[in-house]
């Protein structure tokens, strides 16, 4: 299969380098953001890599509760 955009360091990337970055192709090829999304996405699902979610941020461990916070 033909891929139609550029990688971003000039070769596709390997799965694990593909999950950790979160830009794998190169940006001067869009002319906007939502654009560039799209291909993002596209190019994930092409490595076979699961779209980033909008809580990979947050831990997934409960945290401990401040003395300052209560239980009301």
């Amino acid at each position: 299969m033909d891929w139609k955009y550029k990688w971003k360091n000039g070769s596709q990337p390997s799965r694990d380098q593909a999950v950790k970055n979160p830009h794998l192709l190169d940006e001067s090829q869009f002319e906007n953001q939502q654009d560039r999304k799209l291909a993002e996405e596209s190019a994930r699902k092409h490595l076979g890599i699961p779209a980033p979610t909008l809580d990979q941020e947050q831990s997934i461990l409960p945290r401990a509760v401040s003395l300052d916070e209560s239980f009301i």
